[in-house]
């Protein structure tokens, strides 16, 4: 088992950090060993609140119920179940979402810009104030009540976004 450490808000990794033992060779990319360490965190109860997950590998993990508020630029999520997780506020910029399971998470306030939400389930998710410009939200299922992804919605704007 190797010590892992995720950080929380940069300049403060002396006061707020989270380790957790992974098991993994030394010599595997950072995203992966980040990546173990956030599901072994997660499978813990640890709050992971503003930790640094940039580029994280989380691929298929179960994170349904999860805090997860802090970086996730260019994190793989994947075929993620994030149901009922809390992505308020979070920098979802570039991450892969494709096919992720957000079925009721809050992602109020979030920053999924240029992120790939393809055949994501967003049903009875909480999209206001999150900023979907540039996102790709091709086969995305939705509530037909949604006012975030309506036409001419400012959260609707840019070029790569595509309603279904």
């Amino acid at each position: 088992m190797t010590p892992y450490t995720l950080y929380r808000r940069p300049g403060w990794e002396h006061l707020r950090t989270i380790t957790v033992e992974i098991d993994c060779p030394a010599q595997a990319a950072d995203s992966v060993k980040r990546g173990l360490a956030v599901h072994a965190a997660v499978k813990a109860g640890v709050d992971l609140h503003w930790a640094d997950l940039r580029g994280a590998n989380l691929r298929g993990a179960n994170l349904s119920r999860a805090e997860l508020k802090g970086d996730l630029r260019r994190a793989d999520l994947r075929g993620a179940d994030l149901r009922g997780a809390d992505l308020s506020r979070a920098n979802l910029r570039w991450a892969d979402l494709e096919g992720a399971n957000l079925r009721g998470a809050n992602l109020r306030g979030a920053d999924p810009r240029w992120a790939d939400l393809r055949w994501a389930d967003l049903e009875g998710a909480n999209l206001s104030g999150a900023n979907l410009r540039w996102a790709d939200l091709e086969g995305v299922r939705l509530d037909p009540a949604s006012e975030a992804l309506r036409p001419g919605s400012d959260a609707a704007r840019g070029p790569r976004h595509r309603i279904p």
